[in-house]
């Protein structure tokens, strides 16, 4: 395929004031007359003599297209090397996409005439058109956290108790609180004051026989064995049994743990147990221990986790509202998954919104983008988001989001990108 005419390419615009400027209109007047070697000589010209000329980067292409039409083997191997030192000198040169095109066809005349780096070359790109290209990374989605673990069930004997005799004990206590809550009670305190080696499967044992027995005091003889108690698991066992007595003195139990403890297992779960209570104070003790800046980000992350997991409208607004205020980038990303959890309209829209924000941090906005088409937000918001957005990597999580929703539209909508 032979190279336009020289009449059939426009002729850039004039430079007014350049100094290559009478220079560069002589060569495209004997461009014009396809006078190719006197064209070819007075392009050459410019790069060498006025480097910083305005014409120097096009006037190497131009030089390299008069060769060509000349076509002999030196004046295509002067041609490539022309177009060499354009792409060496001037990558961003105006012409660069036409000097591309060019370097192929000189390839290809001297691959014909048995050049054999040029036949290399051109066997090289047409192998590279067969190879299909390969297909984008899919976006990863990000992990939902992971719900604390709920101290297990003290069985009614344990066997590694077993050696001491504290098994037959331990039977005892258990058959006198289902006999006679006000006659255990005492004993059990009594063991739960003693602190050695000896009865800690009996303090163990103890925790939990208290939270099953009815009279008044339990909260506060199982917040003591929280705090005191130099056993983990006695201590640990304490708090999810307050957990179980379901009253407002064990949720200001808990309260207090959270709140004064050093111990970070202990307030993990403090934290899960006061999930568990269905009361405004409960709720309002997770909030206050979620904006706690003191407190190790991880256990604040838990709280925001556990506050999207009670279905109450309030939290939704209540988290949104946080978003806004709260500076940790792990904590605000937890905040986009527990809104996504509550569910709704509102927290479809909101998690959309974030998404369009572009105030946001790239990677906060996918989050929210991801979470938001885990369902809580409608096919039609999701499908507006795409003209919204401008760049091109919130438009590649958004075609990840269409693909994991079922709806035709979703799929009307993939087709129509396509």
């Amino acid at each position: 395929v032979q190279a336009a005419a020289p009449a059939e390419l426009p002729a850039p615009a004039a430079l007014q004031g350049d100094p290559a400027d009478s220079l560069y209109r002589a060569a495209r007047e004997a461009l014009s007359r396809r006078e190719y070697r006197r064209a070819a000589d007075l392009f050459a010209r410019i790069p060498d003599r006025f480097p910083r000329s305005g014409y120097a980067a096009d006037a190497l292409y131009w030089q390299a297209f008069a060769l060509y039409r000349l076509g002999g083997d030196q004046q295509l191997l002067e041609a490539r090397d022309a177009l060499r030192r354009q792409q060496e000198r001037f990558p961003g040169a105006a012409t660069r996409g036409d000097a591309a095109t060019l370097d192929l066809r000189i390839q290809g005349a001297l691959a014909r005439r048995g050049n054999r780096d040029a036949a290399e070359q051109v066997q090289r790109i047409a192998g590279s058109i067969a190879e299909p290209p390969e297909p984008p990374e899919p976006v990863e989605a990000p992990e939902a956290p992971e719900a604390p673990e709920a101290p297990e069930t003290p069985e009614h004997g344990d066997g590694r108790c077993a050696d001491d005799g504290s098994d037959m004990k331990i039977a005892a206590m258990n058959a006198l609180i289902h006999m006679d809550d006000e006659k255990a009670r005492p004993i059990l305190r009594k063991v739960l004051a003693r602190r050695d080696e000896a009865s800690v499967c009996l303090r163990r044992k103890a925790v939990f026989l208290i939270s099953q027995g009815s009279g008044e005091g339990t909260e506060e003889i199982l917040l003591a064995s929280a705090r005191t108690d130099p056993d983990p698991e006695v201590r640990e066992q304490a708090v999810f049994w307050l957990s179980q007595v379901g009253s407002e003195r064990a949720v200001g139990a808990l309260d207090s743990i959270l709140r004064a403890s050093s111990d970070r297992r202990l307030q993990d779960k403090a934290i899960f147990a006061l999930s568990q209570q269905n009361s405004p104070r409960a709720r309002q003790a997770l909030r206050t221990f979620a904006e706690r800046a003191d407190a190790p980000e991880q256990l604040r992350e838990q709280a925001i986790f556990w506050i999207g997991q009670s279905g109450d409208p309030e939290s939704t607004r209540y988290l949104r509202e946080l978003f806004g205020r709260i500076k940790g980038e792990e904590l605000r990303k937890k905040i986009l998954f527990s809104v996504s959890q509550l569910g709704g309209d509102e927290s479809g829209k909101w998690l959309v919104g974030v998404a369009r924000d572009r105030t946001q941090p790239i990677e906060m906005r996918k989050q929210a983008l991801f979470w938001a088409g885990q369902g809580s937000a409608s096919a039609a918001d999701l499908i507006g988001l795409y003209a919204a957005f401008d760049d091109r990597e919130m438009k590649d999580q958004l075609i990840f989001v269409f693909s994991q929703r079922d709806e035709p539209a979703m799929t009307d909508k993939l087709l129509d990108i396509a």
